[in-house]
């Protein structure tokens, strides 16, 4: 694949040690006048409040899918309401064809961003989770799934849900192409 496809198709690792640098801020358990417990409250609020930003980013990515999912189907019950109709000639469902590919290259680029940006706060929260007695996430459930590597174990739902606009797509194409092929 050539670099400058490269550089929009396939994701670019962070680097944990970048974030660990920006991390923490020069505030620490003696900026609260040496009480630990308070120090500790701090950060557990602070990590409660990022992983609750975290779920949400979540909860936003199935909402927009929700909304492509929507979105393809009524373009498609558009461009078959009109492919019934008699008079339509059938290259004239280019139209709605690039609405279609319009609407899953946009559905890709989000979610692609979404798993971007949630790839950050998970390695943000394990990063917390290294100053918290326990580390659910960091430590235990991501080594216990493999950290991804390994498909028998997880196989993150971000890689599957970029594959579907690009899955439509093709079998747009392709539908557009037997369309235009077949006699009426």
């Amino acid at each position: 694949m050539p670099e400058f496809l490269a550089r929009y198709f396939r994701p670019k690792p962070i680097d944990v040690d970048v974030v660990r640098g920006g991390l923490w801020t020069a505030v620490d358990a003696t900026a609260y006048a040496g009480e630990k417990a308070a120090y500790q409250a701090a950060l557990l609020d602070q990590y409660k409040i990022y992983v609750e930003m975290a779920d949400r980013i979540s909860a936003r990515r199935a909402v927009a899918n929700g909304f492509f999912l929507s979105l393809n189907t009524a373009t498609l019950t558009a461009a078959g309401a009109l492919w019934g109709s008699a008079s339509l000639r059938s290259w004239l469902l280019f139209v709605p064809l690039c609405l279609l590919l319009a609407q899953t290259a946009a559905w890709f680029w989000i979610v692609r961003s979404y798993r971007q940006l949630n790839s950050a706060k998970y390695i943000v929260i394990g990063m917390i989770e290294e100053q918290l007695p326990a580390s659910p996430y960091w430590r235990a459930e991501w080594q216990a799934l493999g950290e991804g590597k390994d498909k028998a174990l997880y196989w993150p739902l971000t890689h599957l849900e970029q594959w579907l606009p690009v899955i439509l797509a093709v079998v747009y194409v392709l539908g557009f192409v037997v369309a235009v092929a077949l006699p009426r």
